[in-house]
């Protein structure tokens, strides 16, 4: 590498690229977390919640066959080196699903909807980004050692792939690529789905940005002297980093967590334009901006008690199969659920 592309200059050009992907998914491919709870329970529509079905399979298509070839370390991703703790991933996709749901948005979400002038989103990016370091680096962070020490894994890591390998003597890649066959089999099953060319579409080109990320960090881990995290995308603590290096950035470096979310308002910009989409939004309700500034909060420090959001956990941890990834995504919409219930419902029985 030259002197001025180092390899975290590579890992961030790899994450923009991917994220421009996901930005553009979600306004021209309508993706987003809440939104396919939403319409899941209340619309009577599964095609987003189906969208993300077949991104989870393409994305585990991908990451295994990445390892067949060598391309990707299982151990060295970030969800199978540590210990798991289950009570992490559900507390933690609890309370994130819960503060998506007050707040609007996801981390994800909210990038999203501020490449289209939504002022509100800032302020969920922001105070996100600020609860996660709180939670990572911050006074928040000694309740969450103290709770859920970081260990590393041990017997290959907290994933299905492993355990499987050990049990049937497969190899590991092979039961990922079969089970994401499976799930994508399932997922684009009924007529309506195979019909639908905006979900089979971006389905698919999410899945290839989760696996895209995989591959491009570990290719810069390998052949770089530099120390360089194998990760894919999740909008929890990159979204805190980003903040930081805006501020700080002639004494840090780029990352791949940075090129992401930044591509990610790149992607959602372009998507909005191209839609016609764009328009500055502001909050004119002090009640809406109070729930949404406390649910954000509380999707920093979901996210980071869980070690990944709705993207991180529910699309790269499950990519690679580790145990964490659905159990999380489970809490997250378990949360989710009880939020949009309260705010579209509430909790009294009707008379």
């Amino acid at each position: 590498m030259t002197d001025w592309i180092t390899a975290p200059v590579m890992v961030a050009a790899i994450g923009l690229l991917g994220g421009i992907t996901l930005g553009l998914a979600a306004r021209l491919g309508r993706f987003c977390t809440l939104g396919a709870i939403e319409d899941y329970f209340y619309s009577s529509s599964d095609l987003r919640l189906r969208m993300w079905g077949i991104a989870i399979g393409v994305a585990m298509i991908g990451a295994f066959l990445l390892v067949h070839f060598n391309a990707l370390t299982l151990n060295q991703t970030p969800y199978l080196s540590q210990h798991w703790y289950p009570m992490q991933s559900i507390l933690g996709g609890l309370i994130f699903g819960y503060g998506m749901a007050i707040s609007g948005n996801c981390g994800y979400g909210a990038l999203a909807r501020l490449g289209g002038g939504d002022l509100r989103a800032f302020v969920i990016v922001v105070v996100m980004g600020i609860s996660a370091y709180a939670t990572i680096s911050g006074p928040l962070a000694y309740i969450r050692v103290w709770l859920f020490p970081d260990k590393p894994a041990v017997n290959g890591g907290p994933g299905l792939a492993q355990d499987l390998a050990d049990i049937t003597g497969l190899p590991p890649s092979l039961i990922g690529i079969l089970v994401g066959c499976i799930i994508l089999i399932a997922v684009i099953a009924p007529r309506h789905v195979r019909d639908n060319r905006t979900t089979l579409f971006w389905g698919t080109m999410i899945g290839l940005a989760i696996a895209s990320g995989w591959w491009g960090t570990q290719w810069v881990a390998t052949d770089s002297f530099e120390a360089v995290p194998v990760s894919s995308h999740t909008f929890s603590g990159p979204i805190g980093e980003t903040i930081l290096y805006i501020m700080t950035a002639s004494g840090g470096q780029l990352s791949f967590g940075i090129g992401s979310v930044a591509g990610i308002w790149i992607g959602a910009f372009t998507g909005s334009l191209i839609k016609g989409h764009f328009r500055w939004e502001a909050c004119e309700d002090p009640r809406e901006l109070r729930r949404q500034i406390i649910g954000a909060g509380l999707m920093g420090i979901g996210a980071v008690t869980a070690v990944g959001c709705s993207i991180g956990q529910g699309l790269s941890a499950i990519s690679v199969l580790a145990y964490s990834g659905p159990v999380t995504l489970a809490a997250i919409i378990a949360g989710a659920a009880l939020g949009l219930r309260q705010i579209l419902v509430g909790f009294a029985r009707p008379i």
